[in-house]
C-alpha cells in the first residue's frame, strides 16, 4: 500500500508539472488563424517547412507562448520575433520538442512569428503546433504579395559571416536579405524560392531553376505547387550568377551534362532565360515581373549577362516585365548585411518609383 501511495503521489506531481510546463490552449498546425508565408506542405499532424524566409505568425492575448518542432538535421535556424522585435535565434533538435518563444508578457494583444533563416539544404522542419495561455485573435490580412526566385544571394548565404564566406547554416540569414527587407518595407506576404548554386541553364548540381521553381518540397520532383488563382503582385528573379561561372568551366560535370563540349551561344542563353520568364508569366498572370541580376560579379563592368536578360525581356514584349540590375558590389564573397541592405534600398526605390506596391 505504501508503494502504491508513492506511485499515486508521483503521478499527481508529474501531472501538475506537465500542466505547468505547457500553456493551456493548443493551436494546431492547421488552425486557420495561423498566418503562413512561403511554400509549405501541411499534414494532419504537422506543417513541413523547407524554403528560406518561410514563416508562421499569429496574434494572441496572453503572457506566454511555445511551439512544438522537430528538425531533420538539427541545422535549421529560426528567428523568434515577438511584437516585431527579434528575441533570439532558435535551432530545433532532431527530436520532437517544445520550445518557449515568449513568457512573462503583459496580458495584452501580442504577435509572434517564427522565421526560417536557413535554406533548403539544411533540411526540413516539422511544426506541430503552438501553445499559449491566451486567446488567438484574427490578424488583418496583408495587402501586398511578393515572390522571389533566386540563388545564394536571395537565400541568405553567408549574410552573417563577418570574417569569411562560409555556407554554414550558422551564417545563413534570410531575414536580412534584400528580399525579406523589401517584403517588410511593403508589408507584403513573402515567398522565397531560392537555392545556393542554382542557375537557369546550369547549376553546380544536377537540378536547375526551371526544374525546381514549382516544387513544394525542393527534393520532390513529383508533387508540384498549385498556382491556381495566383494573386502575386510582384515577382523578382535574381538568377544567372552561377551560370556566368559554369559556362566557362567545360571540365565541370554539370557543364558536360548540360552542354557536352560546346558552351551555349549568346542566343541560347537569351532563349533559355526568356523561356523561364514566359513560364513564370503563365504561373503569375497578374504580377509585374522584375528581372534583375547582382550584386556579385555577374554585373561587373563588361559582363554580358545583364545584356542577355535585357534582350530576353525585350523579345517578350510584355509591358509588365521589367529589368533592374544591382551594381557590382566590388568586394569578395557574398553580400553581407550592409550590402544586402543597399540592394534592398535600391529595389524598394525601383518598386516605389514604378508604383508597383502600395
Amino acid at each position: 500500500m505504501r508503494n502504491k501511495g508513492r506511485l499515486l503521489l508521483l503521478f499527481i506531481v508529474t501531472c501538475i508539472c506537465n500542466a505547468c510546463a505547457q500553456p493551456g490552449i493548443t493551436i494546431t498546425n492547421r488552425n486557420p488563424l495561423l498566418n503562413y508565408m512561403g511554400r509549405t506542405r501541411q499534414t494532419d499532424s504537422a506543417t513541413l517547412i523547407y524554403w528560406p524566409g518561410t514563416s508562421v505568425s499569429f496574434s494572441f492575448t496572453g503572457s506566454t507562448v511555445s511551439v512544438q518542432l522537430k528538425d531533420q538535421k538539427g541545422t535549421n535556424c529560426f528567428y523568434i520575433i515577438v511584437d516585431g522585435e527579434i528575441q533570439q535565434k532558435l535551432r530545433p533538435d532532431t527530436t520532437k520538442q517544445m520550445y518557449t518563444l515568449a513568457s512573462g508578457l503583459k496580458k495584452a494583444l501580442h504577435t509572434v512569428q517564427l522565421f526560417k533563416l536557413t535554406e533548403e539544404s539544411a533540411g526540413q522542419t516539422w511544426l506541430y503546433g503552438f501553445y499559449t495561455d491566451g486567446k488567438v485573435v484574427a490578424s488583418a490580412p496583408l495587402k501586398n504579395r511578393i515572390q522571389f526566385y533566386g540563388n545564394s544571394i536571395t537565400a541568405g548565404y553567408s549574410v552573417d559571416d563577418t570574417v569569411g564566406d562560409s555556407g554554414s547554416p550558422d551564417f545563413f540569414n534570410n531575414y536580412y536579405t534584400y528580399a525579406a527587407i523589401t517584403a517588410r518595407r511593403f508589408n507584403a506576404a513573402y515567398t522565397n524560392i531560392s537555392k545556393s548554386g542554382i542557375g537557369v541553364l546550369v547549376s553546380w548540381f544536377p537540378v536547375i531553376m526551371p526544374e525546381l521553381y514549382d516544387r513544394i518540397d525542393p527534393l520532390d520532383s513529383v508533387h508540384k505547387y498549385d498556382y491556381t488563382g495566383d494573386n502575386t503582385d510582384v515577382v523578382v528573379i535574381d538568377l544567372f550568377q552561377n551560370d556566368s561561372w559554369l559556362v566557362k568551366h567545360p571540365e565541370h560535370a554539370q557543364f558536360k551534362a548540360r552542354f557536352g563540349t560546346t558552351p551555349p551561344s549568346d542566343q541560347q542563353i537569351t532563349d533559355a532565360y526568356k523561356r523561364f520568364i514566359q513560364t513564370l508569366r503563365i504561373k503569375h498572370p497578374q504580377a509585374t515581373i522584375i528581372c534583375t541580376l547582382g550584386s556579385m560579379d555577374a554585373t561587373k563592368e563588361g559582363s554580358p549577362w545583364p545584356g542577355y536578360i535585357q534582350h530576353a525581356v525585350n523579345e517578350m514584349h510584355d509591358e509588365k516585365a521589367l529589368t533592374f540590375f544591382f551594381p557590382y558590389k566590388r568586394s569578395p564573397g557574398h553580400p553581407k548585411r550592409k550590402e544586402q541592405q543597399a540592394m534592398a534600398d535600391m529595389l524598394i526605390r525601383f518598386i516605389s518609383d514604378h508604383k508597383l506596391l502600395g
